[in-house]
């Protein structure tokens, strides 16, 4: 499966954002999809991530409550609600899927980084 993530761009505090991942090459349907996020310097960490049939949904403690990971099967499409930005969410934004039923700490695809800057 290839993925194309897209929407970032600079926002101000407390603004919302929606990030947008499109797959192609097989239905999303059948990965569990997730966001992993990048600031320069620092390790990639988990964002978000709904289950394969997106039954189950789990965030990183740092955006619950603020972000949500909608998918849209008949688009092919994860998306990544941003609610109540802060400048620590400053980063580049990784689309995921992974073949098994969750999200892990390595999924199997990535998709390119969409730069998200939130400005103060």
């Amino acid at each position: 499966v290839q993925l194309q993530a897209s929407g970032g761009g600079l926002v101000q505090a407390g603004a919302s954002r929606r990030l947008s991942c499109l797959a192609s090459g097989r239905p999303i349907n059948r990965y569990a999809m997730g966001w992993f996020r990048q600031v320069p310097g620092k390790e990639r960490e988990f964002v978000a991530a709904s289950h394969r049939g997106g039954d189950t949904t789990n965030y990183a403690d740092f955006v619950k409550g603020r972000f949500t990971i909608p998918i849209d099967n008949s688009k092919n499409a994860v998306y990544l609600q941003m609610n109540s930005l802060k400048p620590e969410d400053t980063a580049v934004y990784y689309c995921v899927a992974d073949r098994y039923y969750y999200v892990g700490e390595n999924p199997d695809y990535w998709g390119q980084g969409t730069l998200v800057t939130v400005s103060s």
